[in-house]
């Protein structure tokens, strides 16, 4: 893990900004930060899957898992729910393009952009199966729960994403 002062979770990077001359200037990707008020991130690759979907910041993310199989990827990242296995990632702190890179935050009190598929305020939540880049009630008891809705109609939960 490499330690970070004061960076912008919000900032992407392209592929070549993070080798060459840059390299060691940037963060590596599987890199977290904690910051100051309790929150972690991880530094991922986003991949917009085969629906394209584009990144948005304060919209859930999934492993990127092909046609919704896992492949044991563990720091590439996507909206696109049909590209995952159903598998929670985190919430993108920024909107990186299709093959860039940025941070997610994997635990802490973070607010969507998007409101729940469903759910209520104290219900363990999910990435959504049906929608992009959101999350919903766990309905059953094999459902892997990544966040915890804290005030579902502000749109504000607490990530338990794992990291």
């Amino acid at each position: 893990m490499t330690s970070f002062v004061g960076i912008d979770v919000t900032q992407t990077y392209t592929a070549a900004q993070l080798t060459g001359a840059n390299s060691g200037k940037a963060p590596k990707v599987g890199d977290l930060y904690e910051s100051y008020d309790s929150k972690t991130y991880r530094f991922v690759k986003y991949n917009q899957g085969a629906g394209a979907v584009a990144a948005v910041a304060g919209n859930a993310v999934g492993f990127y898992a092909p046609g919704g199989v896992s492949t044991g990827v563990t720091n590439e990242v996507t909206s696109d729910v049909s590209d995952t296995a159903g598998n929670g990632a985190g919430i993108l702190a920024g909107a990186p393009g299709n093959g860039e890179y940025g941070w997610i935050q994997v635990k802490g009190v973070a607010t969507l952009t998007t409101t729940l598929v469903s759910g209520a305020s104290g219900q363990a939540l999910v990435l959504s199966a049906t929608t992009d880049g959101t999350l919903k009630v766990a309905a059953a008891v094999t459902d892997t729960v990544c966040a915890y809705a804290i005030l579902a109609a502000s749109k504000i939960i607490m990530c338990a994403f794992p990291h």
